[in-house]
């Protein structure tokens, strides 16, 4: 199975990859990850990447794409795989399409609000544990006993802009596999085990 993942930010894309890897037997991959190996490894294409990264600039289309199709050709790869994060535009999709086209995309629609209030009541510790203001309202880490923080992620403002952006990348990718018939669509508003079944149920029909 050949599975793009889309998801506005908060939507739980990440809960869903982890299951569906573990349920269908694939690896996850995404593009964070293949940048950071091909960085560490200090292949060409990941320094040249690299080079764009530390600018503060975005990582041209075709760069991107090197990196993914050589984290496809991988021997893990042979019997499917999950993307997260790429492709981001149309070129990045069609580039994908020429290399090994996709079986379907799960696109995870959630209320932009319910995200909104969902991220924005989290709260971290530096130990690297996360809290939710809803079920855990003590200013301190139950873990280790530090101080509670808001990440700049999870403040509101910047929440909001990286929902905008999302929904700008995003609306012409869904149209793009809505014309080859492979979107989709699943209630994420549900618990996540719910959205996880609904998936399942679409994908086996």
């Amino acid at each position: 199975m050949k599975i793009i993942l889309l998801g506005a930010p908060g939507a739980g894309k990440g809960t869903q990859a982890a299951k569906l890897k573990e349920y269908y037997n694939i690896p996850h991959i995404s593009t964070g990850d293949a940048f950071r190996s091909n960085i560490s490894q200090g292949t060409e294409i990941g320094l040249y990447a690299k080079s764009f990264m530390d600018k503060g600039l975005l990582v041209p289309d075709e760069v991107v794409i090197k990196i993914v199709e050589s984290r496809l050709k991988e021997a893990d790869c042979k019997d499917g795989f999950l993307l997260d994060g790429f492709p981001r535009t149309i070129p990045q999709a069609e580039a994908l399409d020429a290399l090994i086209p996709v079986d379907c995309v799960v696109n995870i629609d959630a209320d932009h609000e319910k995200i909104v209030k969902r991220l924005t009541g989290r709260r971290s510790c530096k130990c690297g544990e996360v809290y939710h203001i809803s079920t855990y309202s003590a200013a301190n880490c139950a873990k280790c006993g530090g101080e509670l923080y808001t990440r700049d992620d999870d403040k509101e403002e910047t929440i909001r802009k990286r929902l905008s952006a999302f929904v700008e990348q995003t609306a012409p990718l869904v149209e793009y596999y809505g014309k080859q018939g492979k979107v989709v669509n699943v209630n994420g508003n549900q618990s996540p085990d719910s959205v996880f079944a609904e998936v399942v149920n679409k994908l086996q029909s």
